[in-house]
């Protein structure tokens, strides 16, 4: 039987500099995002013209998201199966493409995980078990766009 999951923040607009959205380009696109026990995120747009290049943007969540779900489930196949992680950086990066018209949507990311192996006997089974970690990520299961996975494999 499935189990639900449910998820609960509070997102408040924060850039209402007197006039509200009275002008498309007078309105700050600030905006913070909270969740019970949990930091606050201040975020914005992505769009130079009007965000703030120093705060996160849904765009930066989305690939974090990705990211970070198949690490933790890399871990986790990993654990199971006996292979040894001693360290794990992704460098990530996704491409969005943006519609004339107005709006767009992420055509890929791609997640290029660097991971050292405690034993040589375990690179690959290490490299192997990616696919099974991409198999039970729950955020790259629910997006529409590809997600591609570029693992290098190192020993201590």
């Amino acid at each position: 039987m499935a189990h639900e999951h449910n998820y609960k923040l509070t997102a408040v607009w924060t850039g209402n500099k007197g006039d509200g959205t009275k002008n498309v380009r007078t309105y700050d696109r600030s905006h913070t995002v909270s969740i019970e026990g949990k930091p606050e995120l201040l975020l914005t747009t992505d769009n130079p013209a009007v965000g703030d290049k120093s705060k996160l943007n849904p765009e930066d969540l989305l690939v974090t998201a990705i990211s970070s779900c198949h690490m933790l489930s890399y871990l986790y196949v990993c654990s199971l199966e006996g292979v040894v992680i001693t360290s794990y950086t992704d460098n990530a990066t996704g491409i969005m493409v943006e519609k004339a018209s107005g709006g767009g949507n992420f055509k890929e990311v791609t997640l290029n995980p660097i991971f050292y192996v405690a034993d040589e006997s375990m690179v690959e089974k290490a490299i192997e078990l990616h696919h099974k970690a991409h198999e039970i990520c729950y955020i790259a299961n629910s997006v529409n766009f590809e997600v591609k996975c570029n693992p290098t494999c190192k020993v201590e």
